[in-house]
């Protein structure tokens, strides 16, 4: 599962010296560091052009518009300045900092390592370095060099909410569902409102086999991002798992509402349906989420059994035939198609089929 990760934005907080302001006019320089992105491009433009203030002073100021752009998400023109600023001062920590989210926003996530590493070189104390480094070994699936660097950034700055679901979140792709949740109740507790952080924990919940608690989860997360489709296909699943099938389908409905290429949702409602015996309505969100993910052999699989419950059992062969092309090694297309032959009268077909099933899964059961 991958879930969101947040970015570590930190705006320099340093002013410019009274004289540069004077020199560059009113209150540029306070404009320059104003949390507000147009607002401080604009402050540091003038701020710029005046070109009056010192080397640290100048550097502070292109590094402030960069993570002003960054802010904006106009991350070319965030770059520019952020490499002007290092023209300037090539030791300015940050100019690397707010370039390496620049480019770690591009997808670049090797130049953005290079940059945050250069930072933390030159300042080894720069917790909001350490966490979004982790953030772009996070997205290169380098889980335990992420979760490194977010341990390093909570041990430099603990009360720091958001260093906790990130690291959560590695925690949680790399299969360490306990560590994960650990680390989302301490981002709650330190006063995280993020529907990625209860979605996470509600996440957890459901594998856990506690659904209500998940639900509560879920239904928070949706408090706070209604558009939120993942919570919204969390939740149905728990609702069908407590065998509350028609308020599942009511979240997935809603999940295809908001994104109607969600290839989750539509497999969900495909089997809400199905135990809802709607094979036809659930033979239609199967074919959706086929072509939405035409090489999950589990789809297939799940589309032949409705042909099967519907005593079409050629089509139930030929897509447990495209299951086991997509894999070779999976037990159920074998099991079901085996059932499928046996209906037909090829009972020898059929007896080999399950045989393999059970060779690959000793557990195997439709």
């Amino acid at each position: 599962m991958r879930s969101n990760r947040w970015l570590i934005f930190v705006f320099t907080s340093a002013l410019l010296t009274c004289s540069a302001a004077t020199q560059s006019g009113d209150d540029n320089s306070a404009r320059c560091s104003s949390k507000d992105p147009d607002e401080r491009i604009a402050g540091c433009t003038a701020v710029i052009q005046a070109g009056k203030g010192t080397t640290s002073e100048m550097a502070n100021a292109f590094t402030n518009r960069c993570a002003g752009y960054n802010r904006k998400g106009e991350y070319d023109r965030a770059i520019a300045d952020c490499d002007q600023a290092i023209k300037v001062d090539p030791n300015y920590p940050l100019a690397f900092v707010d370039r390496g989210i620049a480019y770690l926003s591009k997808g670049q996530y090797d130049r953005a390592i290079q940059d945050f590493d250069r930072a933390m070189q030159i300042n080894p104390k720069l917790d909001h370095a350490f966490s979004n480094r982790g953030l772009a070994y996070d997205y290169k699936r380098n889980y335990d060099h992420a979760i490194q660097d977010y341990s390093e950034a909570i041990q430099l700055n603990p009360s720091m909410p958001l260093y906790f679901e990130n690291r959560g979140n590695a925690y949680l792709d790399s299969g360490q569902n306990e560590r994960a949740l650990a680390d989302y109740d301490r981002a709650i507790i330190l006063g995280l409102n993020s529907a990625t952080t209860f979605y996470g924990r509600g996440f957890i919940y459901l594998n856990k086999g506690q659904t209500d608690r998940a639900i509560q989860d879920f239904d928070q997360a949706i408090r706070l991002n209604p558009n939120d489709v993942k919570s919204l296909n969390g939740r149905g699943v728990a609702y069908a798992t407590k065998g509350e099938i028609d308020r599942a389908i009511q979240d997935f409905d809603q999940a295809i509402k908001i994104d109607p290429n969600s290839r989750e949702a539509f497999r969900y409602r495909g089997g809400a349906e199905a135990i809802k015996r709607q094979y036809d309505r659930a033979i239609q969100d199967f074919d959706q989420t086929i072509k939405l993910d035409p090489n999950n052999a589990s789809v297939f699989v799940a589309r032949g059994w409705m042909y099967f419950s519907k005593g079409e059992y050629d089509r139930a062969i030929q897509d447990c035939d495209q299951a086991i092309k997509l894999d070779p090694n999976f037990a159920p297309a074998f099991y079901d198609r085996g059932l499928a032959k046996q209906m037909k009268g090829d009972q020898a077909g059929g007896d080999q089929d399950i045989a393999k099933a059970r060779q690959l899964d000793p557990r195997v059961v439709h």
